[in-house]
């Protein structure tokens, strides 16, 4: 046995890991020799390699990493301080190094904490400065002047505060703690049959990825020609966890619920049929080239008389083109049948997915998508089991609140409950500690509730009565009661 952090735990190349330097996060392959740019910082993650995730890095000449040695902060200059800041004046005279002096500084090798030791030691202002100004004001300097790297392992909290501080357009604007009650709400654990139909760049399907641990099914719905999982690929499942993963268009559904859904001319095997008509031309075509190569023969017989160097060039050229188009020959058979055998394939994963969905017993449904909520809701409702729960995201409320009363008026559905998440971050330090004076606008809106047991013959004819008749009947009943 290994004594330490596990291989899993440790940076390996081709791993996609997250660089963090204070609050801001970005995701990058580990490759070898591949110059990273991060935070106005360019380096190289060779070193990396080996080490454990979390460990914090300094940038050193050359673009080279080096891990940080934990060395105790004397700050003898913040033993002095000053009662207040009235009488300090921001007119930028106080600083005695210039730009160029703290630039030829950074060309001779100067690690950062030594420039900002430099910076304290030449401030005329800091020693009048309070103690919390004076921690801040080496807050910022540490910020700017030192090059320090931490490299984390990707996991649903790093990366959707990733996504939403750097593309919060790309997730529908789906905030860290809103994706955090979804998967709460919607029941994700080891071993369920999961639906989610999201455009968050794969996000959501990540983080239902690593909340089931690669135990169960999910079967991701999509619009257009594919799906899309950037973010997915940027956790770093195993393989493993794929095996299980299954896609179906939305184009499809409709069909599939009407039970007219078929993919065209599946075949039971790859297509022997145009494969054997390929071979077929292609034999064709050598006899074709046999031919050629007989009227050649002839004409050369013919030239011999006339002079052999030009019959030996002739024949040189012509061998050349001959193998030139049964090369090119081969090379388009081949395409031809890798082409044939991943639409069999994807037919195949097709079908298989469409009985997954046949059996209308999926344990959860998420959506999280830009199009409207109410049709898709109502559409893929039709493959959960009863008593299973379901969450839909929305950026904005009034498609929720029309979802919420086309839910009620359908029937089938309980607990229905229309939820905004509220959150304020919080600066916690010694004697001031307050709330952030900056803070999200709105993380979205969630609509969450639980399926039971839909009688569809008895719901269209009560619903229709329900609409036509109940409310007017309703009124006039308490009105005669008045009366009385």
């Amino acid at each position: 046995m290994e004594d330490g952090p596990s291989l899993r735990s440790r940076i390996r190349e081709g791993d996609c890991a997250v660089l963090k330097r204070d609050d801001v996060f970005k995701a990058v392959p580990v490759l070898r020799r591949r110059k990273i740019i991060f935070e106005k910082q360019w380096f190289y993650l060779d070193n990396a390699i080996g080490h454990v995730y979390g460990t914090t890095f300094e940038v050193t000449s050359g673009g080279n990493l080096q891990p940080k040695q934990e060395v105790e902060e004397t700050n003898t200059e913040t033993k002095e301080a000053g009662t207040d800041n009235r009488n300090i004046v921001d007119d930028g005279k106080s600083q005695k190094l210039t730009h160029d002096d703290i630039k030829a500084l950074k060309d001779k090798g100067i690690k950062g904490q030594e420039i900002v030791q430099q910076l304290i030691e030449n401030s005329t202002t800091f020693r009048d400065k309070t103690e919390f100004a004076q921690d801040k004001y080496i807050k910022k300097k540490k910020k700017k002047y030192e090059a320090l790297i931490t490299i984390v392992k990707p996991s649903t909290r790093i990366l959707s505060t990733m996504y939403y501080a750097r593309e919060p357009g790309k997730i529908n604007h789906l905030r860290y703690d809103t994706l955090a009650q979804m998967l709460t709400l919607g029941n994700v654990r080891a071993g369920n049959k999961m639906i989610v139909m999201e455009t968050c760049a794969g996000l959501v399907l990540g983080a239902v990825m690593e909340r089931m641990g690669g135990y169960g099914s999910i079967i991701q719905m999509y619009p257009g020609g594919g799906p899309v999982r950037a973010a997915t690929s940027c956790f770093g499942f195993p393989k493993g966890f794929f095996d299980n993963l299954h896609e179906f268009p939305l184009s499809k559904v409709d069909s599939l619920l009407s039970g007219t859904f078929s993919t065209e001319t599946l075949p039971s095997e790859p297509e022997d049929n145009a494969l054997a008509d390929e071979e077929s031309n292609g034999l064709t075509d050598e006899k074709q080239t046999s031919l050629q190569g007989t009227e050649e023969e002839s004409t050369t017989e013919a030239a011999m008389e006339i002079n052999q160097t030009e019959e030996q060039e002739t024949m040189d050229i012509n061998a050349e083109d001959v193998e030139l188009k049964e090369s090119k020959e081969k090379e388009n058979k081949e395409n031809v049948r890798e082409k044939q055998r991943k639409q069999w394939e994807r037919r195949k994963k097709l079908l298989e997915t469409a009985a997954l969905l046949r059996e209308k017993n999926a344990d959860g449904l998420i959506v999280a998508s830009k199009f409207h909520p109410t049709p898709l809701l109502l559409a893929l409702l039709e493959f959960v089991a009863p008593s299973r729960p379901f969450v839909v995201y929305c950026q904005y409320k009034e498609p929720l609140l029309e979802c919420y009363t086309k839910l009620r008026e359908r029937g089938g559905v309980i607990n229905l409950k229309l939820s905004e998440t509220w959150l304020r971050n919080y600066q916690v330090l010694p004697d001031r500690s307050h709330p952030k004076l900056t803070m999200s606008g709105g993380g979205g809106y969630l609509l969450s509730g639980i399926t039971v047991v839909l009688d569809k013959g008895k719901s269209d004819s009560t619903n229709l009565e329900a609409l036509k008749m109940e409310e007017p009947s309703s009124k006039r009943c308490k009105v005669q009661d008045l009366h009385c």
